[in-house]
This record gives structure tokens, sequence and C-alpha cells, in this order.
């Protein structure tokens, strides 16, 4: 019979209460976006499968300086220090819960002075006396729902979550650093272009000043270069605005106040140009990207929950046991006649709680549905990003092939000039107009490459720091 109750005994702990985690599946969909795209192909491998991507993507374009910058940030961002804490957290806490599977054992010492009341030994009075004790108790919880076991495979969870939380705020913050870098190399493009800009307006006006001087020239033609000149100048001001904006922005980045920390000056030269190369499919999405596996690891602990709070609807089963000496003197302590020992098993069971346990199973359950919707509500939202950004690069490069042929004319358009003032038939102002073109054309197509650039970066972030795309053997400003 005892060997029977045993064996129960045995079958019910190593059973657990309450649903069991399945890791949802992704959506069947086999494409991000409903339009073909030109310049991206889907594939179900990755390029950096088998490496740890979120380490070294910012290193594909190539740039020691954006490197550093990145690794500094990485370093310095006091968010991530914030995260990292979490993470420490959490899994102390993991630790914590899996110390309750084993017995508790505690020291207990006492020196108690003593004094019965006559009424409660029945009339008979006893003189006041001290008691020592000195010894160890036990006590163990009998898992036999599960309760325990699911209590800590939540908080494992939980701990999962924060670390892909913290991959998450990681991938965040080198994103942000690749992206603030583009901008201030694309800043100071649009202003060296616009700089030149000016510069050649300032020469026209010398010109049109000279000729005016020399009676070949009217007033309104001194005005309308005058006019040109201060307003190109307006251009200056919001680009020199938008360059020390993004300098700040890096600077918190790396967890420097902006006084006291100087941004490097990026230049688009410094990256090299991307090909797109095949992007994964958004199956595999799901399976890498920090925020989507943080949200499935919520799902899990939401789901033990749900055993947890099955559990405590069940009888609980406590063995304790102590093993102590007790003496009336000290000096008796570790006699043999001073050992005492207890063993008692405690069985609580829930009787009438006014309906509060059910409860928070309901509520634990509810957790479990919320937290499933939160899942299937961040790999979409994951989709609906890497959708809006392939379609970006694909226009980027309609954009920068359009802004190139601009360019290409306006410098044509130059030469001829030239070559028609050398032969006497256009004046030195149709030069300087055409220079002029040639510039604006520059400033479209430096916006339009940092553009690109940028998008691209947002790509890989968007596909959880995988890197779908590789260098191309030309530098930048080879297009």
């Amino acid at each position: 019979m005892r060997i029977l109750v045993f064996s129960m005994m045995l079958l019910l702990t190593a059973c657990a209460v309450g649903p069991d985690f399945v890791r949802p599946e992704p959506p069947a969909t086999e494409r991000y976006t409903s339009e073909t795209l030109a310049n991206v192909k889907l594939s179900a491998e990755s390029s950096a499968q088998g490496q740890s991507p979120q380490q070294v993507w910012w290193s594909i374009f190539q740039s020691p300086r954006l490197n550093d910058t990145v690794r500094a940030a990485l370093e310095g961002n006091r968010s991530l220090e914030a995260a990292r804490a979490n993470l420490l957290r959490a899994r102390e806490i993991a630790g914590a819960s899996r110390g309750a599977r084993g017995p508790q054992v505690d020291l207990e010492a006492f020196n108690a002075r003593n004094k019965y009341g006559a009424a409660f030994l029945g009339g008979f009075e006893l003189a006041p006396f001290t008691a020592y004790s000195v010894g160890a108790n036990v006590s163990y919880l009998l898992d036999f729902t599960g309760g325990v076991r699911r209590s800590i495979e939540q908080q494992q969870a939980l701990a999962e979550a924060q670390e892909h939380e913290l991959a998450a705020a990681r991938l965040a913050i080198s994103g942000n650093v690749v992206l603030q870098a583009f901008a201030i190399a694309s800043a100071r493009a649009r202003i060296r272009a616009v700089e030149g800009i000016l510069a050649e307006d300032a020469r026209n006006v010398e010109l049109v000043r000279e000729a005016l001087q020399a009676g070949s020239a009217a007033r309104m033609d001194l005005l309308s270069a005058e006019s040109q000149l201060a307003q190109d100048q307006t251009l200056l001001p919001p680009l020199h605005q938008e360059l020390s904006v993004a300098r700040h922005a890096l600077a918190v980045l790396v967890g420097q106040p902006p006084g006291s920390w100087t941004a490097p000056d990026f230049d688009l030269e410094d990256f090299a140009t991307i090909s797109p190369l095949p992007v994964s499919v958004p199956s595999e999405l799901a399976r890498r990207r920090p925020d989507i596996l943080a949200s499935e690891a919520r799902l899990h602990a939401a789901t033990a929950a749900v055993g947890v709070a099955t559990a405590n609807l069940y009888p609980q089963i406590r063995l304790t046991g102590s093993l102590s000496q007790q003496a009336l003197d000290a000096s008796d302590l570790f006699e043999s006649s001073a050992t005492a020992f207890g063993l008692s098993g405690n069985l609580t069971a829930p009787l009438f709680d006014g309906g509060r346990l059910r409860a928070q199973r309901r509520a634990a359950e509810a957790a479990q549905r919320a937290a499933l919707a939160n899942y299937e509500q961040t790999v979409i939202a994951a989709f609906g990003q890497v959708a809006d950004v392939l379609a970006a690069l694909d226009h980027d490069a309609e954009q920068v092939t359009a802004q190139q042929r601009a360019l290409e004319i306006a410098e044509s358009n130059l030469a001829l000039t030239r070559e028609s003032y050398s032969v006497g038939n256009v004046g030195v102002l149709q030069v300087l107009d055409a220079e002029r073109q040639v510039q604006r054309a520059s400033i479209g197509v430096a916006a339009a490459r940092a553009q690109r650039m940028q998008h691209t970066a947002e790509l890989i972030v968007a596909l959880g720091g995988d890197s779908p795309l590789s260098p191309a053997a030309a530098p930048t400003g080879a297009n």
C-alpha cells in the first residue's frame, strides 16, 4: 500500500496543470507588399544566416568612423545600460524562482525566559525558567500540480523577453546612429553644393555690375542678379540647422552632452554603395526580429501564468521537519538527551474564497489572449514596416536614376555653353547660369543618394539586424 501511494505521488508530481506553451506559427504570407518590386527579391535564405547579424550589421557600409561611432553608442548609451540592468534583474528573479523547487532549510536558534501561569498548568505553579534551542527546520512543497514549475517557466520566459528587448534596444540605437551619420553626410553635401551656387551668384552679381558700369547692362539686370543671390542665401540656414540637429542627436545617442562631444564630419563618400540582394521571406522575419521574439516570450509567460493560477485551485501538500537541541541550560544543549525532532505533513485546500481563485484564473486566461493578440499585432506591424521600406527603396532607385540623369544633362549643357562662349555665341551670364544648374542637380543627387542609404539602413533594422545587402566594389561616388 505504501508503494502504491508513493508511486501515485510520483506520477502526480510529474504533471503540471494548465496549458503548455506552443510557439505561434508565423502568418502564411510569402511576400511583404502587394506590388511587384523591381529591385527586391525574396529568398528563404538570409545572407547573414548562421552569424550574429545584430553585432555587425552597420559594417556593411565599410566606414571605420561609423563603426567607431556605433561602438561608442553601444558602450555609452544610458538606455542600453538600463536595458542591461533590467535583463540582469529578470535573470536573477528567474534564478530565485528555481530555488522554490528544492527543500527550504533554515537554521533557528533562540534563548527565551518563560513563566507559565498557575491556571494554565491546572493550579500547579512553575518557577520561571530559561530555555535554549538550536537546530534546523526543513520544509518542502510537494509540487504535484506543477504550480512551482509553471512559476519558474513564467519567470524564465520573462527573462527571455527582457533579453530580446535588450537586443531590440541595441538594434534601435545602432540604427539611429547610422541614420544620424547619414543625415550629417547629406547635410554637409548639400551645404557644399549651395555654397557653390552662392559663389556663382556672387560672380554673376559682380559681372553684371561691371557690365552696368560699362553701359552694356541695365539696372534691372543687376537687381535680378542680386535678387537671385539673396534668394539662394535663404537655402543655407535651414541646412546648417539640420546639420546641428543631427550632430546633437548623435551626441545624445553616444551618451554625451552635445556641448562636450563633437560628431565626426561624415561625408557620403565615406560609405560604400549598396546593391540589393535577396531579402528573407516573412516567415523568417518572425523568427529573427527581437521585438517579435520578445512578444513571443511574453506570450509564453502569460501561458505559464494560467498554469500557476490553475494550480492554486488544487490542494497543496507541504512536508516539514525539524531537528534541534533543546535544554534548560546552555551547557546541556549538545547532550544526547537534548535532541528533539518533528515531522509533519500539511494539506491545505481551498473550500470557499468568494470566487477569488477562479477569477484570478479567468484573468490569467484573458491576459494570455491579450498577449497573443499583441504578438500577432507586433508581427503585422513588423511586416508593414518592412513593406514600407522595401517600397521606398524601390522608388529610391528610380529617384537616384532620375537625379543622376538630370545631373548628366546639366553637365552636358554646361560643356556646350562653355564651347559656345569660347566662340562668342553666348555671354558669360549664360555660362554662370549653366554652372548653377549643375550645382542644383548635384544637390538633388546628394539628397537622393542619402535617402537611399537611409532607407537601406532602415531595411536592415526592420529585418532584425540581418544584412540582406552587400557592398558593391565601387565607392559611393560611382553611382
